[in-house]
């Protein structure tokens, strides 16, 4: 069976004839439409798109069989996911996350650093999560100047680590100093 991609959420209730606010993680947002049903994680839930039009910075969508805002209401923080072999092939340079999760990180001279456990992106850009045999895990930027080389056909990443910033510490102990003063 193919992987499962994460392609929507669900948000609050829209009006009183059970419509849903829908975020979707696609180029496209409304290529929602064409995956056919979405479904829970799970499996165990499906929805079907009935209608989807589009708001501010979200769609605003109803799903056959809830026409009710209670029923809208019970679906909030729902996340859709379809089938990884019903999405479109990507460009290059261009990655499911799906594609990336469990690849081995190696360091740019070979040394292994661990696997990917997740991608995120918290409004700057991507960011690459790594796990290390033992240890926290490591967020690094999902650039192309600290991960030049994804190499999913050889199940691996290559990860250039950045350098401390100079100077960092130095400027940290000095504002700390001064609070003192204060």
């Amino acid at each position: 069976m193919s992987a499962l991609v994460c392609v929507a959420r669900i948000g609050a209730a829209h009006g009183v004839r059970g419509a849903v606010k829908l975020w979707t993680f696609t180029e496209d947002p409304f290529a929602v439409r064409r995956y056919g049903p979405l479904s829970t994680k799970d499996g165990r839930r499906q929805f079907e798109i009935a209608e989807v039009r589009e708001a501010r910075d979200h769609l605003v969508a109803t799903f056959k069989g809830v026409a009710t805002r209670d029923e809208a209401e019970r679906l909030n923080g729902i996340e859709l996911y379809v089938p990884r072999d019903k999405l479109p092939a990507t460009d290059e340079d261009e990655y499911y996350h799906t594609d990336l999760i469990g690849l081995a990180a190696v360091t740019t001279g070979g040394d292994a650093l661990g696997r990917v456990v997740a991608i995120h992106n918290f409004g700057a850009g991507d960011i690459i999560e790594i796990a290390p045999p033992k240890g926290p895990t490591m967020l690094l930027p999902f650039s192309n100047a600290v991960v030049p080389e994804v190499d999913i056909g050889g199940g691996r990443v290559v990860i250039a680590l950045p350098q401390e910033i100079e100077g960092e510490d130095a400027q940290s102990a000095s504002r700390s100093h001064d609070r003192e003063d204060s």
